[in-house]
């Protein structure tokens, strides 16, 4: 995806991914339909109406004040496509088009290893956490973590030398756990802090997942220390896996139900490391290959939001539609339909609350 041309195309951008129902694969959708942020954000209403409800779209003066906020905070906006972007995070298709950064935001630039694990971590996990950390960092490698208790604190100690960035679920500006508000700020006096939500946004549950899909989108891999069957990091590790990234794991005591999940993973398949030696090796040998963005799709010229399609031909893809997700190109074989008319109405679907995209090209009605 090209980057913003100037401030009020960076503006623009920041309101489309504000506004209602556009998450960062709806974001990158309009963008293949109009020629800039500013189009798109006067279709969305249009667009809203054909799939069958209103939207309200994020106005000028709000996204003004977060620009504002941030500023006040230390924090900047990066946009995908602008110099500084991570380019293996925009490589994962639901990246998000845009994150506010604090602290030295060169560390963005350098090749990651996520390291995380168990909230409730045992005092040999978080050694061994900080052990992995610091050789990692030392061999070149910035540690990427999600700054929660236990696992990822430690994570984030060891490579404090070296290069670390945090990747936080609610706002730049907002410390949580409050116990890990001295790590913030020498985070953000040595490392980076990356969040995707707006300045003052306190983490909710829902925010975690999409934090940990930022973590995986940064790194080569991602080593878990200590998961429990119910883990976070196992949901850490699986967007690591669709996405692409090596998947490593500390193996740990039978006995200890914080180690079934890491060893679970390693019986389906996850490289087993013990030492920074493990990890390095692994990831040593990925650093060459880069990490592609993902295929755009070939829109056919039609203009979004300004015609109609026609209620049977409408109703014929609402119908190929179901809650499980299924790919959208074997919508379009099934149907025989032109894909730019099939992929309108996903849109206004999407647009209206009634339809999700899923990485992999999978939509998924909302019930």
């Amino acid at each position: 995806m090209k980057g913003p041309t100037d401030d009020a195309d960076r503006l623009a951008r920041l309101r489309l991914i504000r506004s209602e129902n556009v998450g960062p694969i709806t974001f990158r959708e309009l963008l293949k339909y109009f020629p800039s942020a500013a189009e798109a954000l006067d279709a969305l209403p249009s667009l809203a109406r054909q799939g069958g409800r209103k939207i309200k779209v994020c106005p000028k003066s709000k996204a003004e004040d977060e620009i504002a906020q941030a500023e006040a905070a230390g924090a900047r906006h990066l946009h995908m496509g602008e110099p500084g972007y991570p380019v293996s995070l925009t490589a994962a298709e639901d990246a998000p088009p845009v994150v506010l950064v604090m602290g030295h935001a060169h560390f963005l630039d350098k090749p990651m290893v996520g390291i995380v694990g168990a909230r409730n971590a045992s005092t040999n996990g978080r050694r061994l956490a900080r052990e992995i950390a610091a050789g990692v960092a030392a061999g070149g490698f910035v540690v990427a973590s999600g700054m929660a208790r236990g696992i990822d604190a430690a994570a984030h100690e060891g490579a404090l030398d070296g290069g670390t960035v945090a990747v936080l679920a609610g706002g730049p500006d907002v410390v949580y756990p409050e116990e890990n508000r001295a790590l913030y700020e020498r985070l953000v006096e040595r490392g980076a802090i990356v969040a995707e939500s707006p300045p003052g946004i306190i983490p909710q549950a829902r925010h975690f997942p999409r934090r940990n899909r930022i973590i995986s989108g940064l790194s080569l891999g991602i080593v878990v220390v200590e998961a429990a069957q119910r883990s976070g990091s196992l949901i850490t590790a699986r967007l690591a896996n669709e996405q692409g990234r090596e998947v490593m794991t500390v193996p740990g005591s039978p006995l200890d139900p914080r180690c079934r999940g890491t060893n679970d993973l390693i019986r389906k398949g996850a490289t087993m490391v013990e030492n920074a030696e493990d990890v390095l090796a692994v990831v040593k040998a990925m650093r060459g290959g880069a990490i592609a963005e993902p295929p755009s799709e070939d829109y056919e010229a039609a203009a979004a939001g300004t015609g109609s399609v026609p209620d049977d031909i409408r109703n014929r893809i609402v119908e190929a539609l179901g809650p499980s997700p299924a790919p959208v190109d074997a919508i379009i074989r099934e149907l025989g339909l032109p894909p730019a008319i099939v992929l309108t109405v996903l849109l206004e679907l999407e647009l209206a609350g009634k339809l999700e995209r899923q990485p992999g090209n999978m939509a998924a009605l909302i019930e």
